[in-house]
């Protein structure tokens, strides 16, 4: 792991130890989990963001790896309310803790869609476009962000 960079409170020797989340991910500090999390992506992730970033999709900004209500999600569009979640196989087993997930998130205002990583890198377009469906239907009355901004019409 790298480490070159960091804050001396950041690097791994400072971490604190205390609760863990589900798979060992601690979550007293979410912002470096996010960090970790963002230089360690898988293939799926890395692609999808690839589409996401820099207002690509219907103007939105997402953020990716974003810490929400104790969990880091993997992609955010907070203008939006949307958190979008690539699972991987082992979601197959862990499906009471991603319902329980789900319900904070929504607690904290966000809408969770997921996708299997299987259709992200094989069914990319499908994926894009039912993100752009799930972002017009988050906001079905206010204009996209980017378009909003003062001095751009």
């Amino acid at each position: 792991m790298r480490t070159a960079g960091l804050r001396a409170d950041e690097r791994p020797s400072a971490m604190p130890m205390g609760r863990a989340g589900w798979g060992g991910v601690a979550l007293d500090r979410p912002g470096y989990n996010a960090r970790v999390l963002r230089n360690n992506a898988a293939d799926a992730e890395r692609a999808l963001w690839k589409a996401l970033r820099g207002r690509q999709i219907e103007g939105f900004r997402f953020r990716r790896q974003m810490p929400i209500a104790g969990y880091i999600a993997d992609f955010a569009c907070p203008d939006a309310g949307l958190v979008i979640e690539l699972d991987g196989g082992q979601h197959f087993e862990n499906v009471e803790y991603d319902e329980k997930r789900t319900g904070l998130l929504a607690a904290a205002g966000y809408r969770v869609v997921r996708y299997w990583n299987h259709d992200v890198m094989h069914r990319f377009d499908e994926v894009v476009a039912d993100v752009c469906r799930q972002l017009r239907t988050a906001t079905p009355s206010q204009p996209p962000p980017f378009a909003a901004r003062k001095g751009e019409e």
